[in-house]
């Protein structure tokens, strides 16, 4: 099949862009034709807290597309739904992660509906943001109405779609593992060139936005910390006001034992970062899924994470990591001392291993296949 998928994609940063040129591979593989249609702007600056939104690391993950979509600019919109259909694909894919984008999606999708007979599926990260403003309900029905099929990957996404959508077509899939990031070093090596030297190790890796919850987990680690030493990496550019989360590490005076990065990670030091700890703590609010748990096991790495959204679904307790109730910060703090007196490093990662074939691509695609297929046969999901 022609399948063109709509969404960012290098050089633009981030996990969408990852998971976007990872998707196009992996439908490659499988003998389809993929163009990406990318973005040209995606967010306005006055709309976006980051530094940047281009990826400007040394490893990148460059795929073919075409830059046509001005997420504010409704001419692009009608041009992008007109050069996608001149291609006359079989499907387009839409990534779709928050309600700004409907209004743009809603045209584009209109447009191709017009001129050539492509079925329509939204792939579902959200169905409704982390953080709600007015009217975003709104747009979510707008911009959603326009599919054919959808996909999801927690339940918490699904039901999401069916308070809005009760009939709607889709297929549930679990997000798959980021295959791109790469381990190169020993522990030792990585926490070496890091300048992190010995002991126990906790990583909390991505943005840092309010719904995730880093002000639980640092009142959770001064907690654990007056138990057992333990340092915390916190590798992620902060969306929001540093001065809270450096006020709470002075109020518990953890100077010495949390590194407070603020920056993106480029994609060749995710590596090493992951390599240098010993666990990675989610201690998330609110939450659908998150493709943090999906590098975690490309890299076999234990999880602790709260009882929100998807994270219960792949973060297995007991088994992979530990699962505790969120913006508990006494049960996260017994969590990390249970995870390091109990030294389940070693058996938690060997569990990951034997688990982590289930979040393959090759089910995503299969899953995308049966859906058009059961649609072209008369049937629905």
């Amino acid at each position: 099949m022609k399948i063109a998928l709509i969404g960012p994609a290098y050089p633009l940063r981030g996990g969408i862009a990852h998971f976007t040129a990872l998707l196009a591979r992996a439908l490659q593989t499988r003998g389809h034709r993929v163009r990406i249609f990318s973005f040209t702007r995606m967010y306005p600056g006055l709309l976006f807290p980051g530094k940047t939104q281009y990826d400007t690391s040394q490893e990148t993950l460059p795929v073919e597309s075409v830059a046509t979509l001005d997420s504010i600019n409704p001419f692009s919109w009608r041009r992008t739904g007109a050069i996608v259909s001149a291609w006359n694909p079989d499907a387009v894919i839409f990534k779709y992660w928050m309600p700004f984008f409907a209004p743009a999606y809603a045209c584009v999708a209109r447009q191709i509906r017009k001129r050539c007979n492509a079925r329509i599926i939204f792939l579902c990260h959200n169905i409704l943001p982390h953080e709600r403003h007015t009217g975003m309900a709104f747009l979510t029905r707008a911009g959603l109405g326009t599919a054919d099929h959808f996909i999801v990957m927690s339940d918490a996404v699904q039901a999401q779609l069916l308070s809005f959508f009760p009939q709607a077509s889709f297929a549930r899939v679990p997000h798959p593992v980021y295959e791109f990031f790469t381990i190169t070093t020993t522990k030792e090596a990585a926490r070496t060139q890091l300048g992190l030297g010995e002991g126990r190790i906790v990583l909390f890796f991505g943005y840092v936005r309010k719904y995730k919850g880093l002000s639980v987990l640092l009142d959770a680690f001064a907690l654990a910390r007056t138990r057992m030493p333990m340092k915390l990496i916190v590798a992620g550019e902060i969306y929001g006001d540093k001065a809270e989360y450096e006020d709470k590490i002075a109020a518990h005076h953890l100077q010495e034992d949390v590194q407070l990065l603020d920056q993106y990670i480029a994609n060749e030091q995710v590596g090493l970062y992951y390599a240098a700890s010993d666990v990675v703590a989610l201690p998330y609010l609110s939450a659908t899924q998150s493709g943090i748990v999906q590098v975690c096991y490309q890299f076999n790495k234990p999880v602790i994470a709260t009882d929100v959204g998807g994270l219960p679904e792949v973060v297995e307790d007991g088994r992979t990591g530990f699962v505790v109730p969120a913006g508990d910060a006494h049960a996260f703090a017994d969590a990390l001392v249970r995870f390091y007196a109990e030294n389940r490093e070693r058996d938690f990662s060997q569990q990951i291993e034997q688990i982590k074939e289930r979040y393959s691509w090759a089910h995503l695609v299969e899953s995308i296949e049966k859906l058009l297929r059961e649609r072209a046969n008369g049937t629905g999901a």
